[in-house]
């Protein structure tokens, strides 16, 4: 049975739930059901949408908005935030190293091929420290609970972690429809996320900047799935939304076109992928960039965040190795632990996939949004049979998890309450320091049995509450 994070029995709730227990029994579900619409219709008004790539009927949705939430105790956010913080370190250790001495290769912890035949690896960063000496300024980190209530990591994201904004609009809804819940239950914020961020970004200046460091927001345009993000934290940060046609070199720094003229950049807080962000260094075709973007970062004229070739520790080749690279770089087991992973890159391992195929997820170790995944007790024998064609051609390409039970909270429907799965994505900003903002956002799966929380499959989120003790 998946673990139930609100009810312990059917009457009886665990204790992060019981003052919001005790509100729900006496709420009117079509009262409710009225709040959940008309918190739609803020998301809409608002124009918080998300693109849809390949779907003919709808290029923008709205993202589906559960008006129940989520509820974590502070003693288990204090250690889930332990172990975030030690898997941050150790992802910003194992960075550096990679780029530099290659101390875990010579150690024989991480294979050599790995790293050095993966695409998200850049030799153009090999010896290049940036600003701070940090890579992943802001990281996403996947979070699971499964039947034993224990949580695991499922994915760190540690390029372009996308989601933030709406955390920020889950709360500020939830904060306009429900304030009394606010006034009952000891709630820590989320919404001075923006603030901390900017500060963040401003921290990791590079080391010539004079004054208060300008930032800008580097979006690769409207027709992208996250445009919205991009310009709610640009608003929300005060700080230039901008493209890369706004942007050239001028005397070794990057520049920003206004109505003054061209102004410098310090810091550029890019949502545009690496293969795209200098046409003269990467993708000669790329329109999304900067020519010469690059130069001015070797030289150490500009900060870009999350630094290039921070992607191969959103591999999940690599993620399968995150035990060994927390221990590594901490002296330390790791606080949270993985999901068990099976490489398909090693024959015997390869067989007992294919072998199990019905029990099994198998992911595209450069896979995003639920996209090239099979969940082998939801798919149909031809279903597996083509995967496992794909596994034999390009086993690499591929690793395995057991199917999990996540825990499941409950969402509001016609007849009340009905738990489903969810997922969690808690932000970590880090700079000269690392803050982790307390919650996140819980994504959840609408359908009933369904372990797909993403938001291009059809899942929605919900507002997470970390409650003060």
């Amino acid at each position: 049975m998946p673990f139930d994070e609100m009810l312990i029995t059917e009457s009886e709730p665990r204790d992060p739930y019981k003052r919001y227990f005790d509100w729900h029994s006496e709420q009117k579900t079509s009262d409710l059901i009225k709040k959940s619409r008309d918190a739609e219709n803020v998301f809409r008004k608002t124009g918080i949408t998300f693109a849809v790539y390949g779907k003919q009927e709808s290029s923008e949705r709205l993202i589906p908005f559960d008006v129940v939430p989520r509820i974590i105790a502070g003693s288990e956010w204090r250690k889930l935030a332990q172990g975030i913080e030690q898997r941050v370190v150790a992802l910003n250790a194992f960075l550096d190293d990679i780029y530099h001495k290659q101390e875990i290769i010579k150690a024989g912890r991480v294979p050599r091929s790995l790293i050095e035949q993966n695409d998200a690896f850049l030799p153009e960063m090999i010896g290049m420290r940036p600003p701070g000496g940090v890579y992943t300024h802001i990281i996403g980190t996947d979070i699971v609970r499964t039947g034993e209530g224990q949580f695991y990591v499922l994915e760190d994201n540690a390029r372009t972690p996308s989601g933030v904004s709406y955390m920020l609009e889950n709360r500020e809804t939830m904060m306009q429809m429900f304030p009394e819940l606010f006034h009952i239950n000891k709630v820590r914020p989320v919404e001075n996320y923006p603030k901390l961020l900017r500060q963040s970004l401003a921290a990791v200046a590079p080391p010539g900047c004079e004054g208060k460091p300008r930032i800008a927001v580097l979006t690769p345009g409207i027709f992208n799935s996250a445009y919205y993000e991009h310009a709610y934290l640009a608003d929300q940060m005060g700080v230039e939304l901008v493209e890369g046609s706004d942007l050239r070199v001028i005397n070794g720094k990057v520049a920003m076109r206004t109505i003054q003229g061209y102004e410098a950049i310090d810091v550029l807080y890019r949502r545009v992928d690496d293969d795209f962000l200098d046409p003269l260094t990467f993708r000669p075709d790329s329109a999304l960039g900067v020519p010469g973007i690059m130069d001015v970062y070797r030289a150490g004229n500009i900060t870009i965040a999350n630094a290039p070739g921070t992607g191969i520790a959103d591999d999940k080749a690599i993620y399968s190795y995150m035990p060994e690279i927390v221990e590594f770089y901490t002296g330390r087991k790791p606080l949270l632990e993985n999901v068990p992973t099976y490489r398909c890159s090693e024959p015997d391992t390869l067989q007992y996939v294919l072998d199990n195929l019905a029990e099994l997820v198998v992911k595209e170790v450069h896979g995003s949004g639920g996209y090239g995944m099979l969940v082998g007790p939801a798919a149909s024998k031809r279903e597996r049979t083509e995967f496992a064609a794909k596994l034999k051609s390009k086993p690499g390409n591929y690793i395995a998890q057991p199917t999990l039970s996540l825990s499941t909270v409950p969402i509001l429907v016609k007849k009340g309450l009905a738990p489903r799965h969810v997922d969690l994505r808690p932000f970590v900003l880090v700079s000269n320091k690392i803050q982790i903002i307390p919650g996140g956002l819980t994504r959840v799966a609408l359908k009933e049995g369904s372990l797909v929380v993403n938001s291009s499959q059809g899942g929605g989120t919900k507002d997470t509450w970390v409650l003060e003790d």
